[in-house]
């Protein structure tokens, strides 16, 4: 049974689709060329600061953007928070006119984060006076735990980012601050510590050089997305979606930042991508918090799948970036399949040791041990090689040894896309399409998110 061509195919195209898109990112990352800086004062900037609960550093994060960057102005949306997180806003909003309080109420409210950033679209659109030169004003949405490079305007406003008028959106790398707490979870033992710094530790490999590389990927073949934090748009690519769409953001995904970037390249704005600046944001050293996070964003992107016909029929992609975002749709896809394929094995191979005896049955088994050990190695390899690159680019403090082992925990780490994209698909079967705020890690609540249905 296990010489049947479907069970041998399968590992081996998925294998080599991953090895394919690896080197693409591995290559785009190691050859990235140098951003040039622009002017900021050819732009007029908007922050995006999407709130829910936030109490605990919205007061920070507004602090911050106001002293990087005086000449934007900051947008915080409340959206009918529990919490001091209006009234914290509404102090700094006094003292300061560049500080802006957009309130949100139930039943209106809590309807998710595209909403939310909606509701400061609209805020913005009559604040705005009459004849402004809407190719010139730019949105950033930053969380509110998100802090941003003082130099991120001058990298974006540069000839790789909105100097060059073809780009409708930018979106800057993404890091996690927070890798060098020793006690991400204080009141807890040695042991867990040791795991959720290591947590943490993936996230930022995984964002900053991984992810990295696969956005400058995509930024060759025509389809980079954006993400939730430091996602740059131009506020006229913003008005071409909401007149065809009605709004900018929530089309019916949790990925609202990627659904946008959709709508961004199928009306023919360019997306870039900008590893030269960066915004970073806590890494979640919660295992509950983070598998509830990555959940949204499994079940988002296969929501996004509906998307791929007007993709294909679009003249706006190219082949390759139809190839590039067909493969990035069917990343859940593959882990289900693969799920249901190891669920037919094991059944099969249980069957198989009750009729003939487990010596017989795993004979099978153990004649591929070759195959299995070469396959073993060649998906492993890849995840360890970005351990060298993220310690030149993130961790120069730290030995070779040191770095390899990140990388073989990255592969291990990887794995927990199996259980989210399974998790993502049966919330799709069951109709729960709400959304999820993740708590921040300053919150000490542990009764874990707070799903809001939609």
């Amino acid at each position: 049974m296990f010489n049947h061509p479907a069970l041998l195919a399968f590992p081996f195209a998925l294998l080599a689709c991953f090895l394919l898109y690896w080197a693409g990112a591995r290559h785009a990352y190691l050859r990235r060329p140098t951003a040039t800086p622009g002017d900021p004062g050819d732009f007029g900037w908007h922050f995006f600061v999407p709130c829910r609960d936030e109490e605990a550093v919205v007061g920070t994060t507004v602090a911050r953007l106001r002293a990087d960057h005086p000449r934007a102005h900051v947008w915080v949306i409340d959206d009918d928070s529990d919490d001091r997180t209006g009234a914290i806003v509404a102090e700094l909003a006094e003292d300061d006119r560049r500080v802006h309080l957009v309130r949100r109420h139930r039943p209106n409210a809590r309807q998710g984060k595209g909403a939310a950033l909606n509701a400061a679209y609209d805020e913005l659109n009559q604040f705005l006076a009459g004849g402004t030169d809407r190719e010139r004003v730019i949105v950033c949405v930053i969380d509110a735990d998100g802090q941003l490079d003082p130099n991120a305007l001058n990298i974006v406003s540069g000839p790789a980012g909105f100097a060059a008028p073809e780009t409708g959106g930018v979106q800057v790398s993404v890091r996690m601050r927070n890798t060098g707490d020793p006690r991400p979870l204080p009141g807890h033992g040695r042991l867990r510590n040791a795991f959720a710094r290591l947590l943490v530790r993936m996230q930022d490999m995984e964002f900053s050089v991984s992810n990295a590389g696969m956005q400058l990927l995509r930024g060759r073949t025509g389809s980079v997305g954006l993400g939730g934090n430091g996602q740059f748009t131009r506020l006229s690519a913003l008005d071409r979606i909401a007149e065809h769409e009605r709004r900018p953001w929530k089309h019916g995904a949790l990925l609202e930042d990627y659904e946008l970037g959709l709508h961004m390249i199928l009306g023919g704005d360019r997306i870039t991508h900008l590893t030269d600046t960066w915004v970073s944001q806590e890494g979640l050293p919660h295992t509950r918090r983070f598998l509830t996070q990555r959940t949204r964003w499994a079940q988002g992107n296969l929501q996004c799948v509906r998307y791929a016909p007007r993709i294909l029929g679009s003249r706006h992609y190219s082949g390759k970036g139809v190839l590039e975002t067909l493969y990035t749709f069917l990343q859940p896809v593959a882990h289900l399949v693969t799920l249901a394929l190891c669920a037919v094995l094991f059944t099969l191979l249980g069957l198989h040791a009750a009729e003939d005896g487990p010596a017989e049955a795993f004979s099978g088994m153990i004649a591929l041990w070759p195959l299995v050990l070469v396959l073993a190695v060649v998906s492993v390899l890849p995840f360890v090689l970005w351990g060298p690159v993220y310690r030149r680019d993130r961790a120069a403090d730290r030995s070779l040894l040191t770095a390899l082992l990140w990388g073989v925990a990255l592969w291990l780490y990887a794995y927990h896309l199996f259980p989210v994209s399974a998790r993502g698909f049966l919330r799709m079967l069951r109709g729960r399409n709400g959304w999820a705020k993740t708590r921040r890690n300053a919150e000490r609540t542990g009764s874990g998110p707070t799903a809001i249905e939609a």
